[in-house]
């Protein structure tokens, strides 16, 4: 049987490797997850940024195998008999890859499998980087079987994806997932009838609820066993241009690199792909010369391409799929006439989007306090006694910077924890998609579209899980552009500060004038997309396609493991750099004067004193505070209180007396002006390098929103002082 266990002895001379392959939408995560459990490695592909999903598991057969392998899965008894040896062209014969094991399982001896997950893809055509990686992989990787999981209520859709794979030269079996959705909804799919009708081995799944998975493993491994057995029924191109491909193929056939089939390459260069033509033009030029001009000749042959696969598709459905009578409307349907209608969408998303904030508040935001008091608390004083003995900036240097450090990444992890549940949640239970609908429109006047929507409405809690959750977005451009933004929108640290600071200074007017810079931001941030999408970008737009899944429920061990792999990554990668900064920024603020005013801090605040002064902020304590916020927003209106002497704490009466005393109103304006566009925490910024993979666009990105807080600032206390 399947099981999620940790490493084992090879049995073989590879673990058994296994391809998992779909659209996106179709449950994929799901099966990943069921299968690997914890046993997983979470990276990037090289030289990418889409994430490479990797685990591991075993396999012990539930009895002796023979024949169709009685107590095996459904669609296997009724599966044509074995492949003739023959030329691999689209429809017909194809011999499929020799196995790289030669297994021969028993009780006693399970079978390591490890499992790729690759990402979700529309399509094989090298149209995006998921899908270059996904084709890529299988033909140069060449799994030992690739997976492809196709959602039961979607099925005429998803099975193109297959048409694709069954074009490349590696075994293919088929899961039809969320077929407890599907029939909720009035769709039926006849299992044993799509098995025959493809000649594939098909396997019925419901994933959330672990069903059919031990079934879909065992496919997997006998097509590997007994490949000859199995006979798929390859989509055919329109017979107009056969003849063209004909030609291609004897053109190309013994030129190319063992990796590419040259039926696969033919087919691509008549689909006209980008990497297929450039594989050719750089591989055998000689034979580019000759190819070119044929592809000139039938730009339209891609036409008959899609139509073979799409002709191929509607005989499958017809086949296998059994519909609703017309009239009836399912439950996404009647759901979809609010989430997707263009005002109660947006009230829905508004609703839904006040529920986290207050979940954050009320929830998260106190769990986050008290796990930062515990560090600095219960574990900072025995931390002080043990070090007692030695000299006291070790002291300070360990407990009130490493440690400190060490409290503020621990504080962000119940923030952290609600975010991501939150997004796992929604895009488990298919609301995401309408979400991406919904802003679509509004997205567009920055040249993106929905899907940037949802990281940038998660920063309104921290910045750090809407950086990482860029990830959602497919198109490079509009992942870069949208991570830009992200750091404009006023995280619940600068609200803290404009919480403590508007009333110090506005009094009675407060929140007036918090709502006026939090809009303010949000103006900033549209201005800032518009421009650098439009300076930099040309004035590109990313094509927003996303299929609106079928709503369904969420599986708890689905996000569970979401959220639990995004907070590992966290921790170890930007927690690491907030330690290590936080560390750095007391030894400035400390040495070598001991104070803050003699220290290396207060000589660079002193510094740019008169530079500041043009924004009204002469007092080198409000900048030292300004480049505290660097560590974290918050650290702020702590280093206030330390500078100006507060007695009753950084909160109390004491420190908003003295800043309301020491600040013009337009100077005041300027001030949190500059707080609400400076530069990000340390913690976003090694999200954006991680998210990135590059310390120039960090950089880049750091230094636009420092000139830019800057100038803002400058403008509103010239202004300001003018009117005033």
């Amino acid at each position: 049987m399947a099981e999620s266990r940790g490493p084992s002895p090879v049995r073989s001379p590879r673990p058994l490797r296994i391809a998992l392959a779909g659209q996106p939408n179709v449950g994929k995560s799901t099966v990943f997850n069921a299968l690997t459990g914890l046993n997983q490695h979470v990276g990037n592909w090289p030289g990418k940024t889409v994430e490479r999903k990797v685990g591991y598991f075993e396999y012990r057969p539930r009895g002796p195998r023979s024949g169709s392998a009685g107590g095996g899965p459904r669609g296997l008894r009724a599966l044509p008999g074995p492949a003739r040896p023959g030329h691999a062209r689209p429809g017909g014969p194809h011999r499929l890859p020799r196995p790289h094991h030669t297994l021969r399982l028993t009780e006693a001896r399970p079978l390591r499998i490890e499992l790729v997950d690759l990402p979700g893809t529309y399509t094989l055509t090298s149209g995006s980087e998921e899908e270059r990686i996904a084709r890529d992989y299988l033909l140069k990787e060449r799994p030992d079987v690739v997976i492809a999981i196709v959602n039961a209520a979607s099925l005429e859709r998803n099975l193109y994806l297959v048409a694709e794979l069954l074009m490349l030269p590696v075994p293919v079996v088929v899961g039809v997932n969320m077929v407890d959705v599907a029939e909720a909804h009035g769709v039926h799919v006849e299992v044993p009838v799509l098995a025959v009708a493809l000649g594939l081995p098909v396997v019925e799944l419901v994933a959330s609820k672990r069903r059919g998975l031990e079934d879909l493993v065992e496919a997997a491994v006998s097509v590997v066993e007994e490949p000859r057995r199995f006979r798929p029924n390859r989509p055919s191109i329109r017979a107009k241009h056969e003849p063209v491909l004909a030609e291609l193929e004897r053109l190309l056939e013994g030129r190319l690199p063992p990796e590419y089939p040259v039926s696969y390459v033919a087919l691509k260069l008549l689909e006209g792909d980008v990497d297929a033509a450039n594989l050719v033009r750089e591989r055998v030029p000689e034979v580019w010369e000759a190819v070119h001009p044929l592809l000139a000749q039938h730009e339209d042959a891609y036409l008959d391409i899609a139509g073979g696969r799409y002709d191929w598709v509607a005989r499958m459905v017809r086949a296998a799929v059994v519909r609703p009578r017309r009239g009836v409307a399912g439950i996404t349907d009647r759901v979809d006439r609010v989430a997707t209608h263009p005002l109660w969408g947006l009230g829905l998303l508004l609703a839904a989007l006040a529920i986290l904030f207050w979940i954050t508040y009320q929830v998260a935001g106190p769990a986050s306090r008290a796990l930062g008091g515990l560090i600095s608390g219960p574990f900072s004083d025995p931390l002080r006694q043990a070090l007692a003995w030695g000299p006291e900036w070790l002291e300070g240097l360990i407990v009130n910077g490493a440690l400190a450090g060490a409290g503020t990444v621990v504080s962000f992890i119940p923030i952290l924890i609600v975010f991501f549940a939150a997004l796992g949640l929604l895009e488990d239970v298919g609301y995401m998609a309408r979400i991406a609908y919904v802003m679509d429109r509004y997205m567009h006047w920055m040249g993106l579209h929905g899907k940037s929507c949802m990281p940038l409405l998660l920063g309104f809690g921290c910045n750090i899980p809407a950086i990482l959750g860029t990830r959602i977005i497919e198109e490079k451009r509009a992942r870069m552009l949208t991570m830009m933004l992200t750091p404009f929108v006023p995280c619940t640290g600068r609200l803290a500060v404009l919480a403590f600071l508007t009333p110090a200074f506005f009094g009675a007017a407060a929140p007036w004038a918090l709502v006026g810079l939090v809009g303010g931001n949000l103006v900033v941030l549209a201005i800032v997309g518009v421009a650098v999408n439009r300076l930099v970008f040309k004035g590109e737009r990313s094509a927003f396609i996303m299929e609106m899944p079928l709503y369904h429920l969420p599986n708890a061990r689905t996000i569970g493991l979401y959220v639990w792999r995004n907070i590992i990554a966290f921790l170890k990668k930007a927690g690491t750099v907030i330690v290590l900064v936080s560390a750095v920024v007391w030894v400035l603020s400390n040495f070598p004067g001991g104070t803050p005013e003699q220290s290396v801090l207060g000589v660079i605040g002193r510094g740019l004193a008169p530079f500041f002064s043009l924004l009204g902020m002469g007092d080198w304590r409000l900048i030292v505070a300004l480049l505290s916020s660097f560590v974290a927003k918050e650290n702020s209106v702590a280093t206030l209180g330390v500078l100006f002497g507060s007695e009753s704490g950084v909160a109390g009466p004491g420190l908003a007396e003295a800043l309301a005393g020491l600040l013009v109103p337009a100077a005041a304006v300027a001030f949190l002006v500059v707080q609400m566009t400076f530069v990000p925490c340390v913690a976003t910024v090694a999200a954006i390098r991680q998210e990135s993979h590059s310390w120039r666009w960090t950089g880049v990105q750091l230094g636009l929103m420092l000139v830019l807080a800057l100038l803002l600032g400058i403008i509103v206390f010239q202004v300001g002082r003018l009117v005033t």
